[in-house]
């Protein structure tokens, strides 16, 4: 190697072994992905009148935000995207929309039980239902990349599972904290979720159950049940129903997600899929 040529490698090095850095490229994946949807967002307010903009501003920030996070990996990472593998995908995505919807419906049976909530019948099924699903499938992918696919994972790979576990719940939680109506229990609710995703991730190494089961459980408390998701109110949905009673139990204006019982019920399925994952790894 010349003279210039050393030189050249030595001005690299620097630069190259700061992109290395867990917590730079943790900042790099998390700008990337999320760019995408604010700007999105901005533009097209700015650009097309309130009744055009139904449900594609959402599918297309969610595709950006798929394209800037592919990029991240591809050019940043220089690795395969292998958490958006195709084989076995629909199979996950399936498990995963069970999954989430299974947790809520737990939830509000035992809220039933406990006398929290009473279900008061059913509205009209219209195609109104499934408007909401572009903003919840944009919400689902854009987190499930930026909290497991980049914080889990980086940190993962850094500093082990178990402490990535810990960053990435922490992470996830403090990101909720601007919400309406955040509480304690709601932040442990919050924590402990996203133990049950990164168990998950864990155990398939890819995405699509992360985000499947993350697009459920908001579909299933919003639009099914009818109920304040994370602080943000929902409109009427398939079923009518109330709760009442201690805001242990409701939740308050945080929603279900605040309540002791959402706590327990994801208590029991983050153990259950953190069990299998630790034992898988060990």
């Amino acid at each position: 190697m010349n003279e210039a040529s050393t030189m050249s490698a030595n001005k690299a090095a620097p630069s190259s072994r700061l992109m290395a850095h867990p917590f730079v490229r943790s900042v790099i994946g998390i700008v990337l992905t999320f760019a995408p949807v604010p700007l999105t967002m901005i533009l097209s307010s700015a650009l097309v009148d309130k009744p055009y903009r139904i449900a594609w501003p959402q599918l297309l920030a969610a595709v950006l935000s798929f394209l800037a996070y592919r990029f991240f990996v591809h050019r940043i990472e220089k690795r395969a995207l292998t958490e958006f593998g195709a084989q076995g995908a629909a199979r996950e995505s399936l498990l995963g929309l069970g999954l989430g919807a299974g947790l809520v419906c737990a939830v509000f049976a035992l809220l039933g039980l406990l006398g929290a909530y009473h279900l008061d019948g059913m509205n009209t099924v219209t195609l109104l239902l499934a408007l909401p699903l572009a903003e919840l499938m944009l919400v689902a992918l854009t987190e499930e990349m930026l909290f497991r696919g980049v914080v889990f994972r980086i940190s993962e790979q850094s500093i082990g599972s178990r402490w990535a576990i810990i960053v990435s719940a922490v992470v996830f939680s403090a990101a909720h904290l601007p919400n309406d109506g955040v509480s304690p229990v709601a932040v442990a609710a919050l924590a402990v979720y996203s133990v049950m995703q990164a168990a998950i991730f864990m155990r398939t190494r890819r995405l699509w159950m992360c985000i499947a089961s993350h697009l459920a459980w908001n579909y299933f408390v919003g639009q099914i049940f009818s109920a304040t998701v994370s602080g943000h109110q929902a409109e009427a949905g398939l079923l009518r129903g109330e709760l009442s009673g201690s805001i242990l139990l409701t939740g308050g204006a945080f929603g279900v997600e605040g309540s002791v019982v959402t706590l327990v019920v994801l208590c029991a399925a983050a153990a259950w899929f953190l069990r299998g994952a630790l034992k898988r790894g060990s």
